[in-house]
């Protein structure tokens, strides 16, 4: 009979093997891919030495097609939990050294436990994905641990913050995890997305398209807006995750951490008094407006690439997280289109969620016009904006720097919007279109058209008239934009708004 030492010794062997996932040779290839092993990943992303493995012994029961011969150390993938910056995490690595890291139903339990984990005790779960798909020899049993992970993400939105990794291959049904979640990251070159891949469109529709011009890093930051973030290596990535968390609570029932950022909150900036140019159809950069605002300039941004005309990002103010919502008067004269209104909604609904308060920083001169927004469904996707800031019932601060037109002045965030505070720099023009445009309805037929023009123009085209109406509560100097904003912030800190009563809400999606 094998003595306690003998037994003490037989566990580390089999943690030793299993650890070593599919053996050495393949984790070399996957070293030679530009790829770290899921155990490497999961050692960087958690605080040293905090990581605690789960369900390391875990073995798949099929015996199909000779399925029960074959040996899976992990079954393939790597979960538990441990800190981040001392915060309590859950996660799960797939392994795609162990039979390409593909899910059968005991990888899909290992998973279901970490998530369920994750929402008990009120902590973010993070999941990196890199994996061949569904163990086919598993059949349904693949299928059903891919239903339980879809429903227990869905469970989870808006209670625990969930972070998708895509570091390697994720097609198929193993996309929707990812789709279901708050944010995803994509690793530029070694990770790809889709639902079907180039060999299954070459065969059904004759289309030849490579990996990653289909689901490639940039054509999911840049062109569909699936994923939220590229990063250029897997250690980047990992460290923008562990950046991004630093912004968020742990959960819906907490506030973000506050961090002390040394940047004094009354703060002023005499270049915002000059940033707008005289000539209101020249563009400037929203995002130098924003870096003289937030603390020490620092602001990470969500869907950097995609839908550029409109900004969405973190901050702080005195140190206390914020989501920010920033027209870019840069790009398409930050004209509000279909995805920059996916965009925002899709952020605006985080936000509330996490009770991270919203900041809008306005100059919008409309909503694009053309044939193909029209079919695209504008007025649908529009209509995304209005229901995501009337549903915010956290606290929301708009700050209208120039233009604000129409249905677009509207949809940043206008006081019947919810805003709690509506400031305006002396540049602001709020009108129901651009003065020009309105004054050339309003006396096409008058001999005196251009003078009354003149006047329409030097009347309408300022924050007065909105101000006059208490649409807009002040009127500011750019350069006090900072402190005004942080004074309104925490006078905010303690606002309660309780909607009527319903199971949830129809949003037009």
């Amino acid at each position: 009979m094998a003595t306690v030492q003998e037994k003490i010794d037989l566990m580390n062997a089999k943690k030793a093997h299993i650890r070593l996932g599919g053996g050495q040779a393949r984790i070399d290839k996957q070293h030679q891919k530009g790829k770290l092993t899921a155990r490497e990943r999961i050692n960087m992303l958690f605080d040293e030495g905090t990581f605690v493995e789960l369900d390391m012994f875990m073995k798949h029961r099929c015996t199909n097609f000779g399925m029960e011969k074959k040996e899976m150390p992990g079954e393939g993938v790597v979960t538990g939990y441990g800190t981040i910056d001392g915060r309590l995490v859950y996660a799960y690595a797939q392994d795609f050294t162990v039979s390409g890291g593909s899910l059968g139903e005991k990888h899909a339990h290992k998973i279901w436990k970490v998530q369920d984990l994750a929402l008990k005790m009120g902590a973010p779960c993070i999941g990196i994905n890199d994996s061949g798909g569904a163990r086919i020899q598993e059949a349904v049993d693949a299928l059903s641990g891919f239903g339980g992970i879809f429903y227990r993400n869905t469970a989870s939105s808006g209670v625990i913050p969930q972070i998708s990794v895509i570091m390697g291959p994720c097609a198929g049904g193993a996309v929707y995890s990812p789709a279901i979640t708050d944010f995803i990251y994509m690793v530029k070159n070694t990770s790809q997305m889709f639902i079907t891949g180039p060999a299954v469109i070459k065969s059904v529709t004759a289309e030849e398209v490579t990996a990653e011009q289909l689901g490639g890093a940039m054509t999911h930051n840049t062109r569909s807006g699936v994923a939220h973030f590229a990063a250029e290596n897997e250690e980047d990535c990992i460290k923008q995750i562990r950046y991004l968390l630093s912004f968020l609570p742990s959960n819906n029932m907490e506030d973000a951490p506050v961090v002390e950022t040394g940047d004094d909150p009354d703060r002023q900036d005499e270049s915002l008094n000059t940033i707008i140019p005289d000539n209101p159809n020249m563009p400037y950069d929203m995002k130098d407006v924003i870096r003289s605002l937030v603390d020490n300039g620092e602001f990470y941004e969500v869907h950097e690439h995609f839908a550029t005309n409109i900004i969405c990002c973190f901050a702080r103010f005195d140190g206390r997280s914020v989501g920010i919502i920033a027209n870019q008067p840069n790009v398409m004269a930050g004209c509000l289109d279909v995805d920059a209104s996916d965009k925002a909604a899709r952020f605006i609904r985080f936000c509330d969620a996490f009770n991270i308060p919203l900041v809008n920083l306005v100059d919008v001169p409309g909503f694009l016009p053309g044939v193909d927004q029209e079919h695209n469904g504008i007025i649908r996707h529009g209509a995304k904006m209005l229901y995501a800031y009337s549903e915010a019932t956290v606290p929301k601060v708009t700050v209208i720097t120039r233009k604000a037109y129409g249905g677009s002045y509207i949809a940043m965030c206008c006081r019947e919007l919810g805003a709690d505070q509506v400031m305006a720099w002396p540049t602001a023009e709020i009108a129901v279109m651009g003065p020009a445009g309105a004054a050339n309805i309003i006396f096409r037929k008058d001999p005196d058209k251009e003078a009354k023009t003149k006047e329409y123009v030097e009347n309408f085209a300022t924050p007065y008239v909105a101000a006059e109406r208490g649409y807009v509560d002040m009127v500011i100097e750019p350069k006090e934009t900072r402190p005004c904003i942080i004074t309104a912030l925490n006078a905010l800190a303690s606002k309660r708004e309780v909607g009527p009563a319903k199971k949830h809400g129809n949003i037009p999606l």
